[in-house]
């Protein structure tokens, strides 16, 4: 009996011949360097090493793949070359979710729920089919939804009075403020109660912020200048009339000798005789928003970013310490805040829809 004694290194390089010339190799090695996609990294290289007339099963060894997987590389070189070694077609389970898309994507445009648990529930009602919290996540991340806090609609706004106000009354005023001929201030008053305000942290344990007593609050009545975004104040602690009202058109007209606007909402005590007959005296003009409109008002994003900066999960011991953060606040936020403010109170306002209006829940 005889044996025959097979040479298996020589049968590989016999069995996939491929020629290489000095310049695909010098291609394949800087593929092999530079690509960001470590399975490309890992076809680059075995060819590199076939180039060199290695045996397929060093190249395994030294590549750290199986052989078939480096023959299946050699193979996808001889069909496509260079290009075809940095095709990524990974294979992606489907979703059984998948064949019902159309009545998902209807069920979350028409009633968005507030959980995945909520929407696991829904969905298996409504189509039969159980799925995992982490898989639905997945799944709506795949389909282009996002967690988004609900905006706010005021019920009696009128949408069309408001474009109009902005168009023809206040983009004008703000036009003219750019270009230095007006000074254009939006005011409001803010009411800060002593009290817990609790926001999200990131933290291993859940945090609790101490509650004072008591109902103490800081009124701030505030003129926010549209342009450099400094702002003037009245503040007391007990309320805010048309006298502090009067007190603040005083300080705005001292301060420039260009004519003055006021965008500001309807408060009584600020649309009452003795304030529109000081404006008219002083030569302000007072511009009121249209009604059920804070989205036209630029002071009232100044407010949320007080509440976030100084009270926001914090504890103050007594009203004075509560106080004195919020006014600190307001009177270093041009030197300290500058980039948020820059970037917060840009002269671009939420206006609605009919949609959005419409279809408000």
């Amino acid at each position: 009996m005889y044996i025959k004694i097979l040479d298996f290194h020589s049968m590989e390089r016999e069995m996939i011949e491929i020629e290489f010339s000095n310049e695909q190799v010098n291609q394949l090695r800087e593929l092999h360097l530079q690509h960001p996609h470590p399975v490309v990294r890992y076809r680059a290289l075995t060819l590199v090493l076939k180039s060199q007339n290695i045996a397929h099963h060093k190249i395994a060894d030294t590549v750290g793949l199986c052989t078939n997987t480096v023959r299946e590389y050699f193979g996808m070189y001889q069909q496509g070359g260079v290009e075809q070694l940095t095709m990524i077609n990974f294979r992606k389970p489907e979703s059984k979710l998948a064949p019902f898309k159309s009545i998902i994507i209807e069920y979350f445009e028409k009633t968005p729920p507030s959980t995945m648990a909520q929407a696991c529930f829904d969905i298996e009602k409504l189509i039969g089919v159980s799925i995992k919290i982490e898989a639905m996540r997945r799944y709506v991340k795949f389909l282009g939804l996002k967690y988004r806090k609900v905006g706010a609609i005021p019920a009696k706004a009128d949408i069309d009075a408001q474009q109009k106000y902005h168009d023809e009354q206040l983009q004008p005023r703000l036009n003219e403020a750019k270009a230095g001929k007006r000074q254009v201030y939006f005011v409001d008053a803010a009411h800060f109660v002593l009290g817990a305000f609790l926001s999200y942290l990131w933290s291993f344990v859940r945090v609790f912020v101490r509650t004072p007593c008591g109902r103490q609050r800081f009124n701030v009545l505030g003129a926010l200048n549209a342009i450099t975004k400094k702002i003037i104040t009245v503040t007391n602690d007990s309320y805010i009339t048309s006298i502090q009202v009067c007190e603040l058109l005083r300080k705005l007209a001292a301060s420039t000798t260009l004519p003055i606007t006021l965008v500001l909402d309807n408060a009584r005590y600020q649309r009452c005789h003795l304030v529109m007959d000081l404006a008219k005296e002083l030569g302000i003009e007072l511009l009121f928003l249209p009604a059920y409109s804070p989205n036209l008002n630029l002071i009232e994003r100044l407010w949320k970013l007080v509440k976030k900066e100084c009270l926001n999960s914090r504890y103050y011991e007594n009203f004075p310490l509560f106080r004195n953060a919020i006014q600190t606040f307001l009177d270093t936020m041009n030197d300290t805040h500058q980039k948020k403010l820059a970037s917060l109170l840009t002269l671009e306002f939420q206006t609605f829809t009919e949609n959005q209006f419409k279809f408000a829940a």
